[in-house]
């Protein structure tokens, strides 16, 4: 395999509904780095929890992004990990937020499974998850 199709194979995450996955993940990642950034800086003890999750879900969502956009086979692995590990996250997240309330004065991204951000915290992995899976059968990624 030459470079050029080296580098045409290792983008291929990118192409069709992919480069759909890398925008929204893209705004997921501001929306929750920057959410997170300002109430750690400037509440942090009134939800440490809530706020600590919403940053390791930016963290997750930057990850996942890069993975995707850096293609080939190693990323297309680390990405699912991530996206099965974000989806776990976010439905653990969300039935805690529903059944211990006061467990989290203040909402997290995950929160009531991403009902602040329109559903979209649990919908992105699950989308994200059959993607990878269906680049590996297309051979996308190889």
């Amino acid at each position: 395999m030459t470079s050029g199709e080296a580098e045409v194979s290792r983008r291929r995450l990118t192409r069709g509904p992919g480069t759909l996955l890398v925008w929204l993940y893209g705004v997921m990642v501001v929306g929750a780095v920057s959410r997170s950034a300002y109430q750690i800086a400037t509440e942090f003890d009134r939800a440490p929890l809530a706020y600590s999750l919403s940053a390791v879900a930016g963290v997750v969502y930057g990850f996942i992004t890069y993975s995707l956009v850096r293609g080939g086979e190693t990323a297309r692995k680390a990405a699912l990990a991530c996206c099965v590990a974000e989806l776990v996250g976010v439905l653990t997240v969300g039935t805690w937020t529903l059944a211990e309330p006061s467990a989290f004065p203040d909402a997290t991204v995950w929160s009531d499974f991403g009902m602040g951000y329109l559903f979209i915290p649990v919908l992105l992995p699950l989308t994200a998850i059959y993607w990878l899976r269906a680049a590996r059968a297309r051979g996308d990624a190889a």
